[in-house]
């Protein structure tokens, strides 16, 4: 064994991530070439996952491990969005059934190939979004590695962009009533540049109905919101203010929660509610 070969490896080990992905581009350019990768993967050092996205061998995979070192490595942007980041910042309290999914927000179309692996701790569900062209996003720590998240705020509004073939309105309405601590300015900014008028319209909805404090905090007549009616569900109802025709149980959601007959009932009744949110 060469020495630069064991030199670099040591140096290769020590940069890379637990349980975390190596791109080839960014190992040459640090000094890795072919020759030296593929001597790596001939070795048993290395194991290949995808054209040009390699792991440690023995390494169980982890999906942000994975995603830090692709916005590291690559210069990415890719996100943990929508109902992943709101776990993340402590809302919701029901685990689905299943592998749990991880969804992350593009504003490329083009989605890697890797992500479609099964070979990680968690299900990658990528989508593409150019909803905001300044996401509202924060570095968390997560399992020792930084990770891209998007604020609370704006996950929301990710699930709704994902509604209804993501999420059912009804179950984004019990999660909007958690929503008792979004910071009014972020909302605010948010609104005036989304680009999606459904989304800006149910979230207005949906947070007038919730009657969250912050809701009286926003300034109304900086938010375009269209003058197109929309359409959300068949045989709705109408709301005028906000010229969206909702899902009936949406509108009928507190006679929903009466007419369940004890606190076991409301429990297990969210709890399927939340499993087919995240199926």
């Amino acid at each position: 064994m060469s020495l630069e070969y064991q030199s670099k490896l040591n140096q290769l080990l020590v940069l890379g991530k637990k349980n975390g992905l190596f791109f080839s581009d960014w190992l040459r350019k640090n000094g890795y070439s072919d020759q030296l990768i593929r001597k790596y993967r001939q070795s048993g050092w290395l194991a290949t996952l995808d054209k040009g996205v390699m792991y440690r061998t023995g390494d169980s995979l982890s999906s942000f491990a994975a995603l830090s070192c692709y916005n590291e490595q690559l210069n990415k942007k890719a996100r943990v969005a929508a109902h992943s980041a709101l776990e993340l910042f402590g809302f919701n309290h029901y685990v689905p059934m299943g592998k749990p999914l991880l969804m992350v927000a593009y504003h490329s179309s083009n989605i890697p190939k890797w992500m479609t692996s099964d070979s990680f701790d968690k299900k990658f569900k990528p989508f593409s979004t150019k909803m905001i062209d300044v996401p509202q996003t924060s570095t968390v720590q997560i399992e020792g590695v930084d990770v891209l998240v998007s604020s609370p705020e704006q996950a929301f509004m990710e699930c709704l962009l994902l509604a209804p073939e993501q999420y059912n309105y009804m179950d984004l309405y019990y999660v909007m009533e958690q929503l008792t601590s979004l910071r009014a300015d972020v909302v605010q900014t948010l609104l005036e540049n989304i680009k999606n008028q459904r989304v800006k319209r149910v979230f207005l909805y949906m947070a007038k109905k919730a009657g969250h404090y912050w809701f009286d905090m926003l300034n109304p007549d900086k938010i375009n919101l269209g003058t197109s009616k929309q359409q959300l569900a068949e045989n709705g109802i109408y709301i005028k203010k906000y010229r969206i025709t909702i899902p009936k149980e949406l509108n009928d959601y507190e006679k929903y929660i009466k007419k369940t007959s004890s606190p076991f009932d409301t429990h297990y009744a969210v709890s399927l509610s939340y499993q087919r949110f995240c199926s």
